[in-house]
């Protein structure tokens, strides 16, 4: 069965207004894509949407994923097919700790949950603390960060790392990772991408989406898009972030007669 992640014809609103318009791409087990592009081009629209945010409406296309068309499926089961969504805004939780959190992802995510109280279902708590330990050390994460509560009080570099580690322990085919730079500094940016870097490989194909080059750095992709008005009107490779970091979005929107104004 084909793990790869295809993107068909995709149109996508929001209260009416159309944000994605005709997006086709492909990210397949094992590749690095950065989809780019400036603020309002539908980049957190086209992510949030992939992973069932009910916010936004599904007005035509087909994202098949593992042989089935994901839009029929609610989030949670998307999970279970092997999607994975890292948030532009992580949500902070009071009175979970993260590794609290985690088990019960992790346990939901490969069926083990059941409908009983306490812990039925869960997986065992020795298998659990045994493989979060070992994702905590290839990640370089202090063991007393599992047990602060989740992403309550956290900075937004320890935010993402929080990220990061979900992404290590829930093990997806595909992560999409909605602008994991965000409000992050230099110095973050590069503990982010070093951690993301360790866990690339052959099993997980990565969707990189930012609108600034500086994770790329850290996480060198395969295939770089741009996305302006809702669509993706390059693809290419590395040249095309050293394209971007010299030029700015202003000559591609020229070159396809988009202007900023059309964009919002």
């Amino acid at each position: 069965m084909s793990k790869d992640l295809i993107i068909k014809d995709l149109h996508i609103s929001v209260q009416g207004k159309p944000i994605i318009k005709g997006l086709n791409l492909t990210v397949q087990q094992g590749e690095i894509h950065a989809l780019m592009g400036p603020n309002g081009s539908g980049k957190s629209t086209l992510a949030n949407s992939l992973m069932g945010h009910p916010l936004y409406d599904l007005d035509a296309g087909e994202v098949i994923f593992n042989g089935v068309n994901v839009l029929e499926l609610e989030p949670d089961e998307r999970a279970k097919l092997g999607l994975f969504l890292a948030f532009q805004y992580p949500t902070a939780i009071p009175g979970v700790s993260l590794a609290n959190f985690l088990r019960l992802a992790v346990s939901a995510v490969r069926g083990k949950t059941g409908n009983g109280a306490g812990n039925e279902g869960l997986i065992p708590m020795r298998e659990f603390r045994r493989e979060l330990r070992e994702k905590m050390k290839q990640l370089g994460v202090d063991d007393s960060f599992a047990r602060r509560y989740l992403n309550d009080g956290f900075s937004g570099g320890e935010k993402k790392r929080a990220e990061i580690l979900q992404l290590a322990m829930l093990e997806p085919q595909i992560a999409i990772l909605d602008e994991t730079d965000s409000g992050l500094d230099i110095d973050a940016v590069r503990i982010v991408g070093e951690s993301v870097s360790r866990l690339i490989g052959p099993d997980l194909g990565v969707l990189i989406i930012t609108h600034y080059p500086r994770l790329l750095d850290y996480i060198r992709p395969e295939f770089v898009h741009i996305l302006l008005d809702g669509r993706i009107v390059e693809s290419g490779g590395w040249e095309l972030t050293q394209m971007l970091e010299a030029e700015g979005y202003d000559p591609i929107r020229e070159k396809y007669g988009i202007t900023e104004e059309t964009e919002s």
